[in-house]
């Protein structure tokens, strides 16, 4: 009887956990690339303009958009959303002109569907650079211009009759005097400009190298599949437990947060007994794939030909 009470406890447990586990996206109406910081610390390497970030557990986080534009300011919201959702905010300008944040919409955590195309998923991180470094590049350049001019600006002309004999002058206020005559000179004026502009520069990385497998050139789903450790030892916990509902749920929640690749999820799908769940993991798991292109190869764990046209129907309805 105790052991019942403990598995039953432990179902309700899991599917709490699974029910908390949220993503977010962020997208740009307009096109702007941009990079998401939570709680002061950066989520995608890169700057995007579609990201979807997984596996957030906390009710809320302070948000910072960081535009790859330094001209844009950035943006700072904190968020409030329903945890176990897939929730989806627009980065947008207002009617004023001004870029904001906005709410767009929700589903549930089981609804959400796979990654569109160019948008790219990030597992949440807790840790790690707080935001990408801006560098100040000021430029500065001399343009001398030159003009010419009478030398005597100020003096005054005048003629003078000296028995009867006429003579035009030109008088200098500085005491110089001189007699039929004009004197001209140059002027040189320098204008200097200096311009400033900040350009976005991504964090460092260099221990973090893009995942390549062999011999695959097709779609990606999703950017880093599971090492074959931490795999091993989702497998062997998903085993251990009796109930077919509480691998579902453990399987569905570790995932959730993770990437795998079609072999693997086929591999998983092999652990349940019943076909109906098998199904539902397949449909599931595909938004969580990194080789998609491969996915036909998750169908040699079904048992019936109808999970088969089943799930590739469920799949065409995504690409649509």
């Amino acid at each position: 009887m105790k052991k019942i009470v403990f598995l039953f406890a432990l179902m309700i447990n899991f599917s709490i956990v699974f029910a908390q586990s949220t993503n977010l996206i962020f997208f740009s109406e307009g096109g702007e690339k941009f990079y998401v910081i939570l709680n002061s610390v950066l989520q995608n390497q890169q700057a995007e303009t579609n990201v979807k970030v997984t596996g957030l557990a906390a009710p809320n986080y302070k948000l910072k958009i960081l535009f790859n534009d330094s001209t844009i300011a950035p943006l700072e919201k904190t968020l409030m959303y329903k945890q176990g959702t897939e929730t989806t905010f627009n980065i947008k300008k207002n009617s004023k002109g001004e870029y904001v944040v906005r709410y767009l919409s929700e589903v549930p955590i089981e609804q959400a569907v796979p990654p569109a195309n160019g948008q790219s998923v990030v597992i949440f991180s807790a840790s790690g650079p707080s935001a990408p470094a801006i560098t100040t590049i000021v430029s500065t350049s001399q343009t001398t211009t030159t003009t010419s001019g009478n030398s005597n600006p100020a003096g005054v002309s005048m003629g003078v009759n000296v028995d009867g004999t006429s003579m035009n002058v030109n008088v200098n206020t500085n005491g110089t005097t001189t007699n039929n005559a004009t004197m001209s000179t140059s002027y040189s004026t320098t204008t200097t400009t200096t311009t400033s502009s900040s350009v976005v520069q991504p964090p460092a990385n260099p221990n973090q190298q893009p995942y390549v497998m062999p011999g695959y050139s097709g779609p990606i789903g999703c950017p880093y599949p599971m090492s074959p450790n931490d795999f091993e030892a989702l497998k062997n916990t998903i085993s251990t437990k009796s109930f077919e509902d509480s691998k579902l749920a453990i399987a569905k929640q570790v995932i959730a947060t993770n990437c795998l690749l079609s072999s693997q999820v086929r591999e998983i799908m092999k652990l349940f007994s019943f076909e109906d769940s098998k199904l539902e993991f397949a449909k599931y798991a595909y938004g969580y794939t990194y080789d998609i292109g491969n996915y036909f190869k998750v169908n040699d764990a079904f048992t019936f030909e109808s999970s088969i046209d089943e799930l590739n129907t469920y799949i065409s309805g995504k690409h649509k």
